[in-house]
């Protein structure tokens, strides 16, 4: 199916798909920000609101989903923070009408405030407890982050579109090679890593923060990798900041999991894929009309002019490492 097959995503389809498990919707629904996936908040008769996620068609197996919701159902067993699928007459996974979905529990919250220690380690903690859990066994169905899914896939992805202007299209892949020689030496120096599930996709608005404390949320890039992919995203600010953050975060992280510092050498290096990436999905992504709309700035020769910049200024510090000169 193509990526524009959200289209028959009416109201009317979303709440009767919800009302086929047996449940009564009051009318009520509210769209919620999600690009992958289509997300809403459901008003229902006499009870508190739910969240429907409908998947992306095609993106994910329904084994994938399946371990998505295994692992979110093994943290909320583990009492860790983290809003499982609901289980309705036996299953997580639900269909209707050519699309899938799953039912969660609304939880509010607010963003985290990553520039207060207190706050920095008690996410640490609960990641830890994250890892834990992670660690016992790998996704079977779901990727692992690695260099050809994330930088070398959406490279190729960019340079056979249309959306590179011409005359930066040899400037643009000179550098995002040279880019992903110097990911592959980070990976080289960090040497064998363990792999575990992570949460994959860890940044502050994934994160909602209440006076009880945070919650995880959107797991829907849950797939194997380094721990660190976990940690980096909540870092921020020059490289003295960044170490001051990030010992905040340890100290909480290894009262519940061991950090290895050899991965430090790929947090530049899994920045570096993360711009690779990005650019990867927009274009993937083209075709379903919520991204134009978001996103129109993106065949811009600035967009791509920023990117050549940006990539150089990673090559840099991938080559210098500087976290694991703090540490």
């Amino acid at each position: 199916m193509s990526a524009g097959a959200f289209g028959p995503l009416t109201p009317d389809f979303v709440l009767t798909a919800v009302e086929t498990l047996g449940l009564a919707c009051d009318g009520r629904l509210l769209t919620l920000n999600s690009y992958e996936n289509r997300v809403y908040q459901v008003g229902i008769d006499g009870a508190a609101p739910l969240i429907a996620k409908f998947y992306r068609p095609g993106r994910w197996s329904d084994g994938a989903i399946l371990e998505e919701h295994g692992f979110l159902a093994e943290l909320a067993e583990a009492e860790i923070p983290a809003v499982p699928a609901l289980e309705i007459g036996g299953q997580t996974l639900h269909h209707h009408d050519g699309f899938r979905f799953a039912l969660f529990a609304r939880r509010g919250g607010r963003a985290p405030e990553l520039d207060r220690p207190e706050v920095l380690g008690w996410l640490g903690r609960f990641l830890g407890r994250i890892h834990a859990v992670g660690g016992c066994q790998p996704f079977a169905e779901r990727p692992t982050l690695d260099i050809a899914s994330f930088g070398e896939q959406p490279r190729d992805e960019i340079l056979h579109s249309a959306f590179l202007p011409a005359e930066l299209r040899e400037p643009w892949h000179t550098v995002v090679d040279q880019a992903l020689a110097s990911v592959r030496r980070c990976y080289e120096r960090a040497g064998a890593l363990p792999h575990l599930r992570l949460h994959g996709d860890c940044h502050a608005g994934n994160v909602l923060w209440t006076d009880a404390g945070p919650h995880f949320v959107d797991f829907d890039d849950a797939r194997n990798g380094p721990a660190i992919q976990d940690l980096w995203m909540l870092l921020s600010g020059d490289t003295q900041a960044m170490a001051r953050q990030l010992d905040h975060v340890l100290e909480g992280y290894e009262q519940f999991a061991d950090f290895d510092t050899k991965s430090l050498h790929l947090v530049e290096a899994l920045r570096t894929l993360r711009l690779i990436h990005y650019a990867g999905w927009i274009a993937k992504r083209w075709s379903d009309p919520a991204f134009p709309a978001a996103f129109g700035w993106f065949d811009s020769p600035r967009y791509w002019q920023d990117q050549i910049l940006a990539l150089r200024e990673q090559i840099a510090l991938m080559d210098e490492s500087p976290l694991v000169q703090q540490f």
